[in-house]
């Protein structure tokens, strides 16, 4: 069975961090992983990771982010200034856009 992968975070939100060791902190979502129904946000869940000298970079030790799973992350409302759920309202053209649900605001 095919799992499918829905988010209403995209790449460029600003989120906040809902558990795990980095809760509280906010940063902007650089990458979105449906397969592994994860994100990059920039800044979180920080990594070392050990590399091999290629013709680009020296050999050492690189920090970098981690995916962090969906669930543990929820947008941040700057009108509200906390973390909040993501609904979708249908304009009268028939455009669908994000909304927040704690200020009812149209998310860009």
């Amino acid at each position: 069975m095919n799992k499918e992968f829905k988010t209403r975070l995209k790449k460029g939100d600003q989120v906040v961090v809902i558990s795990g060791k980095d809760k509280g902190k906010r940063g902007r979502i650089l990458q979105v992983l449906p397969k592994k129904d994860a994100v990059l946000v920039e800044k979180i869940n920080m990594v070392k990771r050990h590399t091999k000298q290629n013709k680009n970079d020296a050999a050492g030790i690189v920090e970098k982010e981690a995916p962090i799973h969906k669930s543990n992350v929820m947008y941040y409302d700057a009108v509200a200034g906390k973390g909040t759920k993501i609904g979708m309202k249908r304009l009268d053209d028939g455009k669908k856009i994000r909304i927040s649900k704690k200020s009812g605001e149209a998310v860009v």
